[in-house]
């Protein structure tokens, strides 16, 4: 008895310093620089990936408060890195410049960054402006109509695949193809749904299609090469998910339909 008392104390204590060590390399990898640096995106209105400015003029959104308790857990400050897209701060994966973020995920986007966990799964449809007839993606999808989307972003390549006529002609963020919208130089913009239903207050008579043309699920995600940053900040999502953190996160935005990914999600 004695002697099996000390194997498992034995082994417990080898647990307990593996445990420590792989929290270490995580930390080294997640915050080389001291700070947990979260990469967001800014939009006139939240969503599952978009954070705004809040009245402070600090950042507001799922991200922000996901990469702030996350930071909490490691123990170290938070500072947020801001890009005015998903693929602005996706080509900065390989500069060094943020640690952590959550994104859409797409295949394109895999070349350049490591996904882990999934928070959320949404739809991606167009919002089209007073005047155009078009209740259908497939109705839109004509020579002539003049289609938006943000560059280089999982929503503008799920578009393009999608349509057989329509092209869509890249801006490089949300604000200003609203604005191209309310001066009727766009006919329709691509978005995750729940992006939409936030600027739709801002377009008057703007409709949004009930069908879509792309379905996936938002992760995080680090710069490639960093395994235990990954292990460690999956994990986090996961317990996220399961103390409701993500879902408080949503409903803080106003995003009271945003769907939380199941546990343990691919």
């Amino acid at each position: 008895m004695r002697l099996a008392l000390i194997v498992a104390f034995s082994l417990a204590l080898c647990a307990a310093a593996g445990r420590a060590e792989a929290e270490d390399l995580a930390k080294e990898e997640l915050a080389p620089t001291g700070d947990l640096r979260v990469g967001i995106a800014i939009a006139p209105t939240p969503s599952a990936f978009f954070s705004v400015n809040g009245p402070d003029g600090k950042p507001r959104g799922v991200a922000v408060t996901l990469g702030t308790a996350l930071a909490a857990k490691l123990d170290v400050p938070v500072v947020f890195v801001v890009y005015p897209n998903s693929g602005a701060l996706t080509e900065a994966a390989n500069k060094h410049a943020w640690d952590v973020t959550f994104m859409p995920v797409d295949d394109e986007r895999r070349k350049k960054v490591d996904f882990g966990a999934a928070y959320s799964r949404f739809e991606s449809t167009f919002i089209v402006r007073a005047g155009v007839p078009a209740r259908s993606i497939a109705e839109l999808d004509r020579e002539g109509i003049r289609l938006l989307g943000i560059e280089n972003t999982t929503t503008i390549r799920a578009a393009q695949r999608r349509l057989k006529f329509a092209k869509m002609t890249p801006v490089r963020s949300v604000h200003y193809a609203v604005q191209l919208m309310l001066r009727d130089e766009a006919d329709a913009l691509a978005l995750s749904r729940n992006t939409l239903q936030g600027l739709a207050a801002g377009l008057p008579g703007s409709r949004i299609l009930a069908d879509h043309f792309h379905a996936t699920i938002a992760a995080v995600a680090v710069p490639k090469g960093n395994a235990a940053a990954l292990a460690y900040a999956s994990a986090f999502v996961e317990e996220a998910k399961a103390s409701g953190l993500v879902r408080r996160a949503f409903d803080e935005v106003g995003l009271k339909d945003a769907v939380v990914a199941p546990p343990n999600a691919p």
